[in-house]
């Protein structure tokens, strides 16, 4: 056995936490009501939140996973990308204001890849039901 995958398995036998889902996503967006109305597009649901004297920001649950957007502040913008599994593509992308910058093939599926406000790439894919 090499000695990395010997690491691996004795950080395995270590470590007590097993990641099992993600939970919480928090994006930072230059305009965080221009990128709520992008991810709004996409059927998703924002409550306006302030825990205490922070700031005002978004969030939506989206199965176990909390979405938030956030003032992005002083800092540059980062390079998150997401991923969504969408029950049709097609409205997304006959939007005028969606950038679609590529497309691939991946396990039977097209994933598209669009662009929203701050830049960041997000990838779009349409679930495929099973007839049978």
């Amino acid at each position: 056995m090499s000695k990395e995958i010997m690491e691996v398995t004795e950080l395995q036998k270590v470590s007590k936490t097993k990641v099992k889902s993600l939970n919480l996503l928090v994006l930072r967006c230059t305009d965080i009501e221009r990128s709520k109305e992008f991810y709004e597009k996409l059927s998703l649901s924002f409550v306006k939140e302030q825990h205490g004297k922070g700031v005002v920001h978004y969030s939506t649950k989206l199965g176990g996973l909390v979405l938030e957007l956030y003032p992005l502040g002083k800092s540059s913008v980062d390079n998150t990308r997401l991923g969504f599994t969408v029950n049709s593509v097609n409205p997304i992308l006959e939007d005028e204001t969606v950038e679609i910058v590529s497309e691939y093939e991946f396990d039977g599926k097209t994933t598209y890849v669009v662009v929203d406000p701050d830049g960041r790439k997000v990838e779009l894919v349409e679930e495929i039901y099973d007839r049978w």
